[in-house]
């Protein structure tokens, strides 16, 4: 059985790639990443989340576009910093959840698999289940 010590760096490792991977996701709908966007700015995106949740009324799209934004910027800072890292991976997990449930459904089952979403949830899901957090405010709170 492996020490929960060895473990640091990985649960370090998954924290900042889970992080870094969503707020990427917000830097391509404020066009941050050039050519190189798959939006390219906020218009784009808020018309591909209506495309997504096509269900809702659109004034709830427009809503859903903001409340995404805000938590993908939200839960990464606070896994980066490792501030209330349980609640901010779950809410990452259930995020990542709720956006692979809605692009199988609106899109297909190859778009969630071609951007790795349910990968991403299912590793913020993993790491929510950790029972300690290394390299973080919660573990220097703790002490």
């Amino acid at each position: 059985m492996a020490n929960p010590r060895d473990l640091d760096f990985s649960q370090l490792f998954l924290r900042i790639a889970i992080a870094v991977s969503m707020l990427s996701a917000v830097a391509d709908r404020f066009g941050f990443w050039g050519e190189n966007s798959t939006w390219g700015n906020w218009a784009n995106f808020e018309t591909y989340t209506r495309q997504l949740i096509f269900f809702l009324p659109e004034s709830l799209g427009i809503l859903s576009a903001y409340t995404a934004t805000f938590l993908e910027i939200l839960f990464p800072l606070m896994l980066i910093i490792g501030f209330k890292t349980k609640m901010a991976a779950y809410g990452s997990g259930f995020l990542l959840l709720i956006f692979a449930l809605s692009m199988t459904i609106a899109l297909g089952a190859k778009a969630p698999l071609d951007y790795s979403v349910w990968i991403g949830s299912a590793a913020a899901f993993l790491l929510a289940g950790q029972k300690r957090y290394s390299f973080t405010i919660d573990h220097l709170i703790k002490k």
